[in-house]
């Protein structure tokens, strides 16, 4: 409880860690409002929480029908969609950032291939959010699909058995009992997802450090950079206490849906 009281306590405070803390009421809050930087962070933000969690959510629960069902090899195929949940983000992110690369990189070689011209994908401010948004798609479908065939796994077979006397096909039992029952699983799997996203940096910070021209900054990215770059931390504070509001919110709105 103590660095969370002494961030609260921060963000009503003027700190560039050399002087003692002063303090300032509401500056830091109102300053918020004020800042093109905070609201082009957050307008970014939610460019990638809209982009990833549909994506991440459908090819999660994509990957968990697929591999609950009796296939050869289906051990060996979760714990290879699982690795990358396991492995740091920096390793993944400098892995992409290699991949992406649009002189050398694997992914444009192989659309050169297709005959089709890739573009400068971390470079190029148009491409630069979307390739943050499928990297961390890839690395996280593992952590929604072993989620969802929790899940899966804990329907009974009888329910799809009578289904399918019933005369239901596999769109209609998909439909009426295995999406009804997945339920809890999935709103977990979403909760999670969307936290993720208001949180989403380290990608970030490696792939593109917040650019090209600012088209990747996000509301962790200029926290750390108000803190640890310009010595702002009673701004950074405040602006943390905006990110767990609206995580807050965000996180008890899908509890009453």
């Amino acid at each position: 409880m103590g660095p969370i009281l002494a961030s609260l306590g921060l963000a009503f405070a003027r700190w560039d860690l050399l002087t003692p803390p002063e303090f300032v009421g509401l500056a830091n809050f109102r300053a918020l409002w004020a800042d093109p930087e905070f609201w082009r962070a957050l307008r970014h933000t939610f460019g990638f929480l809209l982009g990833y969690i549909p994506l991440v959510m459908l090819c999660g629960l994509g990957a968990a029908l697929a591999l609950n069902a009796r296939i050869p090899g289906r051990g060996f195929f979760r714990a290879v969609y699982f690795l990358p949940v396991v492995t740091a983000w920096v390793a993944v992110a400098l892995v992409w950032k290699w991949l992406l690369n649009p002189g050398y990189g694997l992914v444009n070689h192989l659309l050169g291939l297709a005959g089709v011209a890739g573009p400068a994908w971390l470079f190029d401010p148009g491409w630069a959010m979307p390739a943050v948004v499928l990297t961390s798609v890839w690395k996280d479908i593992g952590f929604v699909m072993a989620i969802l065939l929790a899940g899966l796994q804990n329907i009974p077979r009888e329910y799809y058995e009578a289904a399918a006397i019933d005369g239901a096909g596999g769109a209609a039992r998909l439909r009426y009992v295995t999406l009804p029952l997945l339920a809890p699983a999935l709103y977990f799997a979403l909760t999670v997802s969307l936290i993720n996203s208001f949180q989403v940096f380290d990608q970030v910070y490696v792939m593109t450090g917040g650019g090209p021209a600012g088209a990747t900054t996000v509301l962790v990215e200029r926290i750390v950079k108000n803190a640890f770059s310009y010595s702002q931390m009673g701004y950074a504070a405040a602006m943390s206490w905006f990110l767990f509001a609206l995580i807050f919110l965000s996180s008890w709105a899908l509890t009453r849906l």
